[in-house]
């Protein structure tokens, strides 16, 4: 884990979405570090592995709320901002996440002198850029940008890890269907772990060099996402035949999938697999990170044996034999 630099003092940090997939990685790591967390989440069980760290002051809350995000930032140093939707709701839009609040948050640091400020945004997110999803948080990214904060900006590709959507959603999909049918089979990926993604946070806050500077965070290697299914099947222990869907056929069915109960497709999402999601350019060498290999990691957890190790571990911790 990352430590704060010899000569570096800790900061006090207010982590938005500290409780989610990244944040939790994040803000172990700045704990790890000895700097003050402050993570506010609407549920405090939501964050309950979080509230057991020493230097971590879990806050129910809704941060949204513009006043309630002033408060919370009085006596921080430090801003990140992880909040983020991959589907929209009636109530949570992209507009009102991604949007709104990273100008809400902009303007309360500057209220608060709250000077540094990291920003989670998206690969290959634009103005221009073909899925509301994107150009929102391409939006976002102009906002932050346009600031007179100290800001970094983090463009991840697909993130995986343990608790990962995309990977353990297909593996538990492989237990239940004969057949997977994929929209936007052809796309392309080339996915970045959520510890690499959390180190460069980290290291970022105290990072002069990373000030007003957007880094593409990729793993070493490319997949098409009929690819990374059929993968994701067998090291799971279930392969399937794997079907790529015309293109038609594809935003049919995602225009009933996107209205069940957790949208397991969009018609936006197919919008955002439009543009390749690889990286331009090798790791940010500024970080000093060799990004990590899915095939060599996520065995760990989708595998039967993986599946098994975390049953057990699981059984152990609740006095079970």
């Amino acid at each position: 884990m990352s430590t704060v630099r010899e000569g570096t003092k800790p900061h006090t940090i207010l982590v938005a979405g500290g409780s989610g997939f990244v944040g939790r990685e994040i803000v172990a790591r700045l704990v790890d570090g000895g700097h003050r967390v402050i993570v506010p989440t609407r549920r405090r069980e939501a964050a309950r592995e979080l509230i057991l760290l020493p230097t971590v002051d879990v806050v129910e809350c809704d941060i949204t709320d513009a006043a309630t995000l002033a408060r919370m930032l009085r006596g921080a140093d430090t801003m990140i901002n992880l909040v983020g939707i991959l589907n929209e709701t009636a109530h949570n839009t992209f507009a009102r996440l991604h949007v709104a609040f990273a100008r809400d948050a902009v303007a309360a640091c500057r209220s608060a002198g709250v000077a540094r400020f990291l920003q989670m945004s998206a690969l290959n997110a634009a103005a221009d850029a073909p899925s509301k999803y994107l150009r929102s948080k391409g939006e976002a990214e102009a906002i932050v940008a346009g600031s007179t904060l100290a800001w970094t900006i983090f463009r991840p590709n697909v993130i995986f890890g343990r608790d990962d959507t995309l990977l353990n959603r297909f593996a538990a999909l492989g237990r239940w269907l004969p057949v997977i049918a994929l929209g936007g089979a052809a796309a392309e990926f080339q996915p970045v772990w959520v510890e690499d993604v959390a180190d460069c946070f980290v290291q970022a806050v105290a990072d002069d060099s990373t000030v007003d500077q957007r880094y593409e965070l990729c793993g070493p290697m490319r997949y098409t996402l009929r690819n990374l299914v059929k993968w994701t099947l067998a090291t799971a222990g279930t392969p399937r035949p794997v079907i790529g869907l015309p293109d038609a056929l594809a935003r049919l069915a995602a225009s009933v999938l996107e209205r069940l109960p957790g949208k397991l497709l969009t018609r936006d999402n197919l919008d955002s697999m439009r543009v390749p999601g690889v990286c331009r350019a090798a790791f940010p060498a500024v970080f000093g990170i060799e990004p990590s290999a899915l095939e060599t990691l996520a065995p760990a957890w989708l595998s039967p044996d993986g599946r098994k190790s975390r049953y057990d571990d699981y059984r152990a911790q609740v006095g079970r034999s």
